[in-house]
């Protein structure tokens, strides 16, 4: 079985890759160094698909060091031991270049057996990874590593290695007419990763119309075979939080068309209960008090969703969104209760005052009985006042209105009552 066509067409210069000109346009930093020939431990770290891989790759076949490839979802403690057991032999006189992708899947202790090497120079680690090595990785690798972020490919430096991969499949499969703009339609949707974009364009080809002995690969069926291509979506990865992040501070933010936008993303990849949870949050924290009112209107539209079900449960989601994208902010409830645990985990509590607690009977050695609670209903207004924080914190202030009309309100109520 032949390999994938980004495979077979996998550049082998940094000349012949797409895209990270903020790593490797001339005189960027990452260009020098490998021009340079003084390779340093790096990590790559970035989304799948924009070059970590090739990039490594073509960097390890560049140096008379001894190569070792490993791949961190296979390699074991014994993979690893028997690289270290190379270091001061013949074969890694000129030092050992290891190529680790996937470094996020190895266990600590695995990462840990390459710290000495790593650091006294016998083994040079080149590693890849889709996840923030911040996160994934052993902090002591990292301090002995420069880490570099590769980006997305934007569609307009895409469309070179669409026409590339093109190329190669007429060389393979006879003549091929493409029109310009399944060319744009692959660029745009396959979400900024090359390897996507190049094997699609394979599918296109072998799904091709072929009349006249000429395949013709035309917009609608780029369209048809690349419209999932774009979702970068990962449920237990960096992908998964930044697109749930980015949702809801663009309802935050009072943005209804990226809050849709993101709505978008997180129920075309199936992900119904982070749409719901993380709507039903921002209501809450976001504009809380401004808009009270909201909170049962958007758990009705939550459930209405889980009831229906994906693709209909899109539009009560919908509706709820751009409500809570245009409704007015206030956070001060959010910031009250921050407040208040924040005390509680200082410490800062006491008894319940006397008055407020759930007792009717005071025993012999109490000297001053009775339980003191003012019942505010008596009072004009239904209030009264009393202390119902403990002593210790009798006035702390965890609440301050919202300068919201509706907190406004309570806040011309409240002054009122309290004369």
């Amino acid at each position: 079985m032949a390999a994938p066509l980004a495979d077979r067409l996998r550049p082998r210069s940094i000349d012949e890759m797409v895209g990270q000109q903020h790593l490797l346009g001339q005189d960027k930093l990452l260009y020098n160094i490998i021009k340079s020939g003084n390779i340093p431990n790096m990590i790559f770290y970035g989304p799948s698909g924009v070059g970590k891989t090739t990039l490594a790759r073509i960097i390890a076949e560049n140096t008379n060091m001894r190569l070792h490839k490993l791949n961190g979802t296979s390699a074991g403690t014994a993979d690893i031991r028997a690289i270290v057991e190379e270091t001061g032999t013949l074969a890694g006189a000129n030092g050992i270049l290891l190529y680790l992708d996937e470094i996020q899947y190895l266990n600590k202790k695995q990462q840990q057996s390459l710290l000495q090497y790593i650091e006294d120079g016998s083994i040079t680690l080149i590693a890849s990874t889709t996840e923030n090595p911040y996160f994934y990785i052993y902090s002591a690798v990292l301090s002995r590593s420069t880490v570099f972020e590769f980006k997305p490919v934007t569609p307009e430096e895409i469309v070179p290695a669409i026409q590339r991969a093109f190329d190669f499949m007429r060389g393979e499969m006879g003549e091929i007419e493409v029109e310009d703009a399944a060319i744009s339609a692959i660029a745009f949707r396959c979400g900024g990763d090359v390897r996507k974009a190049v094997n699609a364009v394979e599918l296109c080809v072998l799904g091709a119309d072929i009349k006249d002995g000429k395949r013709y690969v035309s917009k609608q069926l780029a369209e048809d075979l690349a419209q999932r291509s774009g979702m970068r979506y990962d449920r237990d990865g960096d992908e998964h939080y930044d697109i749930v992040s980015a949702y809801q501070k663009s309802m935050r933010g009072s943005d209804p068309d990226a809050a849709l936008h993101y709505l978008a993303r997180l129920l075309e990849a199936g992900d119904l209960p982070s749409a719901c949870r993380r709507l039903l949050v921002c209501a809450c924290e976001d504009v809380g008090l401004a808009y009270p009112q909201i909170i049962p209107i958007v758990k009705a539209a939550v459930d209405s969703a889980l009831m229906l079900g994906l693709p209909e449960a899109r539009i009560p989601l919908a509706d709820a969104v751009v409500l809570v994208a245009t409704a007015p902010k206030s956070n001060s409830a959010y910031l009250g209760i921050d407040a208040a645990t924040a005390d509680i985990k200082k410490g800062k509590a006491g008894p319940i005052p006397r008055q407020l607690q759930n007792m009717h009977y005071d025993g012999e050695d109490n000297n001053n009985k009775g339980q003191f609670y003012l019942y505010p209903h008596d009072y004009d207004n239904h209030y009264v006042k009393q202390q119902y924080l403990p002593d210790s914190i009798k006035n702390a202030k965890y609440y301050q209105f919202g300068d919201n009309k509706n907190e406004q309100a309570f806040k011309a109520y409240m002054d009122k009552i309290k004369g």
